[in-house]
């Protein structure tokens, strides 16, 4: 079975390049998820469901249970994969996305929520200044801040937009599912985050039954930052269950 990647906003499959470099395994996929980096389907509305629904569809046609992956974003949608589908996963690890009904959304989430100054923001989103900002406020390395930067295009701007305005009160939604998640988990967590706090991390490590929450050293974007470090955690976790 296949490892499956999933990123977070505003990223591509792309931000797992240095965790993909520190993996043995030769059978991992890192997905863009449409809008991302790639086309969206015709009618796509770039929806928290409609992303959980290209996930199941595309999951189905491996043909497997994968041991399925995800940071921010991509970690919120593969547990409510993960919950929906449980035959689909055979393992699931993720971190930095908080599914808690008393998680605040951070001020940047707030304002994309907002549909006069969201429009404003994505319309004066400029690739250096917002590197800079990414490199200055969640310590990501700057040259990778600015590759992260430099692929936010039009349907990405659009697509954040209505993925956060479908997400207002997903935690409240989706936080009472995550009990109910049978793959074995692990949660790993960039401790320092100032976004999404190091005790929505400890929470859902509880929700899910986690083997283990790894609290690192580290900001928002785990897997820029300690890309060697999320590698062995993925191992590890994998290699535990291997039998499953």
């Amino acid at each position: 079975m296949p490892a499956i990647l999933i990123h977070g906003v505003p990223d591509t499959h792309h931000v797992w390049d240095g965790v993909r470099q520190h993996l043995n395994r030769t059978d991992v996929e890192a997905w863009d998820l449409p809008g991302f980096g790639v086309a969206r389907p015709a009618g796509f509305g770039s929806t928290k469901e409609e992303y959980v629904d290209w996930l199941i569809q595309r999951l189905e046609r491996v043909g497997e249970p994968v041991d399925l992956v995800g940071h921010d974003w991509g970690c919120i949608l593969t547990l409510r994969v993960a919950y929906l589908r449980p035959d689909l996963v055979r393992t699931w690890a993720g971190g930095n996305g908080p599914v808690n009904a008393e998680y605040v959304w951070h001020p940047l989430a707030k304002i994309w929520q907002d549909r006069v100054e969201g429009e404003r923001f994505m319309s004066e989103l400029r690739p250096e200044p917002f590197a800079d900002d990414l490199a200055a406020g969640f310590d990501v390395p700057l040259g990778l801040a600015r590759e992260m930067s430099g692929r936010v295009d039009e349907p990405m701007k659009d697509s954040v937009l209505r993925l956060y305005r479908s997400a207002i009160t997903m935690g409240a939604e989706w936080e009472p599912g995550l009990s109910a998640v049978s793959a074995p988990c692990v949660v790993f967590w960039g401790a320092l985050d100032p976004a999404c706090q190091i005790e929505f991390g400890r929470r859902l490590g509880a929700s899910v039954h986690a083997t283990s929450v790894v609290e690192m050293d580290c900001n928002h974007w785990t897997v820029l930052q300690r890309p060697a470090e999320v590698a062995e955690i993925l191992e590890k976790h994998w290699s535990a269950h291997a039998d499953v």
